[in-house]
């Protein structure tokens, strides 16, 4: 990774008085101006890095922005991020707190603040941070995916399916919110309806393993329990063992009606292998 350092430069001083010939190097001391571009431009890199995946390094950028940049509260923000998905929630907390401070309308002050108590269990508390965000800013996408996450720990699941739908017609190829729709319905029992998106979301995102895997278990429960059906399950466990565990599934706010036709599945002998697979690759054993 490539460090920003500060523009240092020297030059050569002639002083008439002394005896001999001598440099006298100084040190050139950027402009705020200049401070600002670079703040920003880190900050920006350290966001480009995040929409990557690249978290680790995503933050070490961040942090460095907050130094070179401490009144701007984008920065701060950035770092926020960072640090949340570095699940390192008290310092994602002290970040916000500063960007609020800086910037108490920035939309994204209350969106980051509404997935720091979602992740922490606080639905309440997240709806409502999450709903002045979008009084700022009406039209975020994101903003409404965890708005619906926070109504399905609610048990409103009617809400939930309303924010799914408006997050997917705001941002174009929003499977995740395509495939939160059918987890909705199915545990709303609407399972054709449900199959219908899970297999919208894979169109957006081919063999993506959770819309993958609970197309199968929801085909399965229909009856359908073609090699097809068994072999989408098998590619999805391959890309993510994880959702061989029902406590992963729980996680990812999968209903008992889904996990319960996931289970059903799961029993069918030409899976064994596969799900065993998955489940030590993911390193515990969910009785």
């Amino acid at each position: 990774m490539r460090r920003w350092l500060l523009p240092l430069m020297a030059a050569a001083v002639w002083l008439p008085s002394a005896p001999a010939r001598a440099l006298v190097p100084y040190v050139y001391v950027p402009s705020a101006q200049d401070l600002g571009k670079a703040g920003l431009g880190i900050a920006g890199a350290a966001a480009g890095l995040l929409q990557i995946g690249q978290v680790e390094e995503a933050r070490r950028l961040a942090q460095l922005a907050v130094q070179v940049l401490p009144q701007d509260p984008r920065s701060w923000l950035v770092l926020a991020e960072a640090e949340l998905r570095s699940e390192k929630s008290g310092k994602a907390a002290e970040a916000l707190a500063r960007a609020k401070q800086l910037d108490p309308n920035n939309a994204g002050v209350w969106f980051a603040e509404g997935s720091l108590n979602l992740r922490n269990g606080k639905t309440e508390e997240a709806q409502k941070l999450i709903r002045e965000g979008l009084r700022l800013d009406p039209n975020n996408p994101g903003a409404y995916f965890d708005l619906g996450n926070a109504q399905i720990q609610q048990k409103d699941l009617g809400a939930a399916l309303a924010s799914f739908e408006k997050a997917a017609s705001l941002r174009k190829n929003f499977w995740e919110a395509v495939n939160n729709q059918a987890i909705v319905l199915f545990e709303q029992g609407r399972s054709s309806e449900a199959i219908g998106r899970w297999r919208r979301a894979l169109e957006l995102s081919p063999g993506a393993a959770e819309p993958s895997l609970a197309l199968a278990a929801a085909l399965y429960a229909e009856g359908k329990t073609s090699s097809e059906t068994v072999g989408m399950a098998i590619q999805a466990l391959a890309k993510e063992p994880d959702y061989a565990l029902e406590s992963y599934q729980k996680d990812q706010l999968w209903g008992a009606k889904l996990r319960q036709a996931t289970k059903n599945l799961f029993h069918d002998e030409r899976l064994q292998g596969a799900v065993d697979r998955a489940t030590g690759l993911a390193g515990i054993k969910d009785n």
